[in-house]
C-alpha cells in the first residue's frame, strides 16, 4: 500500500482542513499520522486518488500548510504525501515530529559535563 512513499509516520491528533484544487470549499478532516512526507486523515465525503489538494493542519496554536496529493483513499480516510513545503512550515512539521518522537521514546537522560 504504497509504503515507500508514506515514510515513518507518527500517531497525531489534529484538526485539519482540506481545500480540492479551484475550489473556495474547505473539507473538515482530522489527522491521525504524520510524517515528514504526509499524513493519515479520517474525513467523510468522497475524493480522488491522485488529486491534488491543498491541507492545512492545526495544532498547539500553530498550523502548517502544504499542497498534497493523495497517494490512497479507504473508507475510513485518506492518505497524503505533501508536495512542496515552504521553509517556514517545514520548521512547524519538524517540532511537531520531534515532539512526537520524544513522546514515544521519553526524555533522554542528560548527559554528564565534561570537566
Amino acid at each position: 500500500m504504497h509504503d515507500e512513499l508514506r515514510g515513518l509516520r507518527f500517531p497525531f491528533d489534529a484538526r485539519a482542513e482540506v481545500s480540492l484544487e479551484k475550489s473556495p470549499a474547505k473539507l473538515p478532516a482530522r489527522v491521525t499520522e504524520l510524517s515528514l512526507r504526509g499524513c493519515r486523515l479520517d474525513m467523510a465525503g468522497t475524493i480522488a486518488e491522485r488529486l491534488t489538494v491543498q491541507v492545512r493542519i492545526y495544532n498547539s496554536g500553530e498550523y502548517f500548510e502544504a499542497p498534497a496529493t493523495i497517494i490512497y483513499v479507504k473508507p475510513s480516510g485518506v492518505g497524503l504525501m505533501f508536495g512542496d513545503i515552504r521553509p517556514h512550515f517545514r520548521e512547524v512539521l519538524q517540532k511537531w515530529i520531534l515532539a512526537e518522537v520524544d513522546k514515544q521514546t521519553g526524555e533522554l537522560p542528560e548527559l554528564p559535563k565534561r570537566a
